[in-house]
């Protein structure tokens, strides 16, 4: 805390409208980003096409991230919350129906709910993601992120559903993580529905259906 010329503390300035447009910058050139890193792929959109995009000078850029690998992070971030508040994904209003549903088919259900909402956000991002990390060292270290994640995430799901009952591999928790995190890829809503021009909703039945026949018990 600074100090005032008597020694006093003094509480640092804070403009709200200065903060609310600070934000609104980061939110175009975020946008920017992710459009241009789709549409290019990674290497083919620098921070200045970046900048232009959003209409900021590229030192603008380079300031609110620090590096592209960075403003990639923030990308995915933004397109896995679904904004740019600091909440985990758990923790999220959409994601409550897979901790409180009562029963193991209901956790599977909000599930299928909860990755297609993910997959429409984030399909075509984490495509270019992984086709770019055979070629930048850094990427590659964004993308074994994703998984790693992605994976943290079936083992919470598999631990949910262990509460509720026995699963079809029993004690072989690993087997059902493995195929949780198998189908929790956005790369099937981007095959089924981007590509094969599915209706959201026989996504979601679907994915609902393959998870439980992957990891439920027979006859449950």
């Amino acid at each position: 805390m600074a100090a005032d010329n008597e020694g006093r503390p003094t509480r640092k300035y804070r403009s709200a409208v200065r903060e609310e447009s600070a934000r609104r910058t980061r939110r175009a050139i975020v946008n920017a980003a992710r459009d241009l890193f789709v549409e290019r792929g990674y290497a083919g959109a620098s921070l200045a096409d970046v900048a232009v995009v959003a209409g900021v000078a590229r030192p603008t850029v380079f300031a609110a991230f620090g590096s592209k690998p960075a403003l990639l992070r923030q990308v995915l971030d933004e397109a896995l919350a679904g904004d740019d508040e600091p909440v985990p994904v758990v923790e999220r209003p959409w994601f409550q129906p897979v901790r409180l549903a009562d029963t193991a088919e209901g956790v599977l259900d909000a599930y299928a709910e909860v990755c297609r909402l993910i997959g429409g956000r984030t399909a075509r991002i984490f495509e270019t993601v992984r086709q770019a990390a055979d070629d930048a060292e850094e990427v590659a270290q964004v993308w074994e992120t994703l998984l790693r994640n992605r994976r943290i995430g079936a083992t919470g799901v598999v631990g949910r559903l262990r509460d509720l009952g026995p699963l079809r591999y029993g004690a072989d928790i690993d087997r059902s993580v493995d195929l949780v995190w198998f189908y929790n890829d956005p790369a099937h809503y981007g095959s089924l529905v981007l590509r094969c021009g599915w209706d959201e909703t026989a996504f979601r039945d679907w994915l609902a259906s393959q998870l439980k026949h992957a990891v439920l018990l027979p006859g449950r």
